[in-house]
């Protein structure tokens, strides 16, 4: 059991494919926005009586951000990103969905809350990544 703990024991390895997974994602999610536009986001916005401007923060958080994820460029910033991106998805979008369970028993939100919390733990886990000391 020893040999397999330590084979497993690469913490600089897990962190790194967290936030590739992460990374690789989300850029989808900000691909759909540069083909179909933030139209959507923009409407909500402003249904809550905020600048519709602030829709084109998804093409940072949504596409901008995992590619400098990718990259290992900015690690936190572009994290932190993503997960003001994911707030903002959570309260425009899915505000009434916290409560909800699909037909299958998951969390509604089971993916919003992936990369909310992975783009927060690639934030603090950011010294542990490749080549950090």
């Amino acid at each position: 059991m020893n040999t397999i703990n330590n084979l497993f024991n690469q913490p600089r390895f897990g962190v790194l494919l967290l936030r590739w997974t992460l990374a690789l994602l989300m850029v989808l999610h900000g691909w759909a926005k540069i083909t179909g536009g933030v139209g959507g986001i923009e409407g909500m916005l402003v249904a809550k009586g905020l600048p519709g401007f602030l829709a084109y923060g998804a093409y940072l958080g949504e596409f901008l951000a995992p590619l400098m994820l990718l990259a290992g460029f900015w690690v936190v910033p572009a994290a932190l990103l993503i997960a003001i991106n994911m707030v903002f998805a959570l309260v425009l979008a899915h505000a009434g969905h916290f409560t909800d369970l699909t037909g299958s028993g998951g969390w509604r939100l089971e993916l919003q809350a992936f990369f909310l919390v992975s783009a927060l733990v690639v934030a603090f886990t950011n010294r542990l990544g490749p080549n950090r000391g």
